[in-house]
Order: structure tokens, then sequence, then C-alpha cells
């Protein structure tokens, strides 16, 4: 059948209409599969238990009235074998504390630092202390301490990271310098928070359990 000219723009309306139509179809899946990505992005509650070791570093973070610790740590999760190192700055002036407070505890903030958390497989948690103390037991001679960080970043599962992980530790004098300080610790603890990334943290394959 011939189309008359009478017909034509009524059919061109007609595919121009349908052809938005398509559009408009395709914006919306496209932004159902945005969402849906975004969507997926998790928030997981971890926990990671470590041990090892501390002592003075000879990094000074130019902290006001502080001493600067170094930690060396190792331990295993359901993300992996891990080891974390930490730099802090702490108070050497007393501070106080609803958790520590009596008359054989001693309580110190923790001023500033920094953390870096390495998984067997290369992958890293970059994170800054924002807030925390250690409160010192001088009937037991041991050290209770709880520092938050918030993750910075990291590498391989964890680019991107954001998030929250609160350290505790229990810590013990192993040795002393020749004036009877002590600079050599003995520390067990964990790592505990979540966090975010853009897609599921993978486990670690072999399911190593914390």
């Amino acid at each position: 059948m011939k189309l008359s000219t009478q017909n034509r723009p009524c059919l061109t309306a007609l595919f121009r209409s349908g052809r938005r139509a398509t559009i408009y179809l395709a914006t919306v899946i496209m932004m159902l599969a945005i969402g849906g990505t975004a969507a997926y992005a998790s928030d997981q509650a971890v926990t990671l238990s470590f041990s090892g070791t501390s002592e003075t570093s000879p990094t000074n973070l130019q902290q006001p009235n502080s001493s600067n610790d170094g930690d060396s740590f190792a331990g295993k999760s359901t993300l992996g074998s891990f080891t974390a190192r930490n730099l802090r700055a702490i108070s050497s002036v007393l501070g106080s504390s609803n958790s520590c407070s009596g008359a054989n505890l001693l309580y110190y903030p923790e001023l500033s630092g920094a953390s870096v958390i390495r998984f067997d497989d290369g992958s890293m948690i970059t994170m800054n202390l924002t807030q925390g103390g250690d409160c010192i037991d001088l009937t037991t001679g041991l050290a209770h301490c709880s520092v938050t960080f918030q993750i910075t970043g990291g590498s391989g599962r964890f680019v991107n990271a954001t998030g929250t992980l609160t350290m505790t530790e229990t810590v013990g004098v192993v040795g002393l310098d020749a004036l009877g300080n002590p600079v050599f610790f003995a520390a067990a603890g964990k790592f505990t928070g979540t966090i975010s990334t853009a897609d599921k943290v993978r486990d670690d394959p072999n399911k190593e359990q914390k």
C-alpha cells in the first residue's frame, strides 16, 4: 500500500515517539544498573587478632610532651594472615578517662599516629589514629590500650576503602633501659570495626579463622 503524503508526518511523529520511549527505557535500565552497583557497596564487620611487640620508636611525630611508640604485629583473620605496623605518639602527661580511674590506674592519651595492615596477598589497609589512650595498672604491671583508627585507603582488595577500626591490646614490659625505663613490650589484641569498599571484600581463600 502506498502511503499518502498526509500520513507521513503522523508516522514520523509515531517513530520519534517510539524512539524517545526506547531511549528513556535504556536510560532507566542504565540507572538501575548503576544503582545496583552502588547498592553492592559493602560495609563489612571484621575482627583481626594479633600478637607482637612494641618499642620506643626513633621516629618523632613532634607532638609536645610525648614519647613515640612503634608496633610490629602479626595475626590471622577471615580476610587472611596479616602484619601490622603502627607508629603512635603517646602523651607523657597524665589524662583522665571514665574507663580508667582508680588509685592504681594511670591514663595516658594517644595524640596521633598511623597504621598499615598488610595481608599475605599484598593488599593493604592504611589508617590514621584519631583518638585513644593507654590505661596502666600499677598492680599488675600491664597496660590496656584502646585506640581508634580511621581508614584512609589501601591497595588490592582494599582500594579506596573507608571505615573505622578500633585496636584493643594488653601490653606487658619485656625490657628496660639502663635507667630502668620500660622500652620493649609484648602485646596481644585485636582490631575490630567496619571496612567499607566498592565491592564486598573477598575472604581469604584459606578461610583462616580469628
